[in-house]
């Protein structure tokens, strides 16, 4: 049987944006550790008005059952000016949300009006050119809406066909319902 009749595994039919690198093989330590200088490569999806911008790599190497998930990224918050990365999750969104509940519950209740909004498809940019948020606790209000708009967007490709961006939306809906029965 020739090698283009038999059945391939672990094959995806996508486009790849490549970048020519060559590392020369040495010892393994030394080949370790030109391996490890290797830049992350990603995409800039969102600018922040701090500096901080909203990017994605791809893929992100989940796997489900054993099977990768060929679609999925990883979502980050890079600050070029430090160099770092922050892998941005739903229990430090959560945890964001609280902290601006500590300080004044009509912010947390803002916050999670603008989450809904993009959760339905709202382009963050759009709800924030008419924002009027201040100064607020924890991070900036544009910090949650970009990063979630990704996340929700990671999400719905890693479960098209169950509950994609509903599962983290859950907690914020249960909690937005907590805060406004403290009324």
């Amino acid at each position: 049987m020739s090698l283009t009749k038999k059945k391939k595994r672990n094959e995806y039919k996508h486009s790849m944006d490549l970048k020519s690198l060559k590392i020369l093989n040495a010892s393994r330590d030394d080949f370790r550790k030109k391996l490890e200088e290797i830049p992350y490569r990603g995409y800039e999806v969102e600018q922040l008005s701090d500096g901080r911008k909203i990017v994605i790599a791809k893929p992100g190497g989940k796997s489900v059952y054993g099977q990768p998930k060929k679609e999925d990224f990883f979502v980050w918050v890079y600050n070029p000016i430090e160099g770092t990365l922050w892998q941005i999750t739903h229990r430090q969104i959560y945890e964001d949300l609280k902290l601006k509940e500590d300080k004044d519950a009509s912010i947390a209740l803002k916050a999670i009006d603008y989450l809904k909004r993009v959760h339905r498809g709202e382009e963050p940019e759009e709800i924030l050119r008419n924002a009027n948020i201040g100064d607020v606790p924890g991070e900036p209000i544009e910090i949650l809406l970009k990063s979630y708009k990704w996340i929700w967007g990671q999400e719905d490709v890693n479960y098209p066909n169950g509950e994609g961006r509903d599962m983290s939306m859950k907690s914020i809906l249960e909690l937005e319902n907590e805060l406004q029965n403290e009324k």
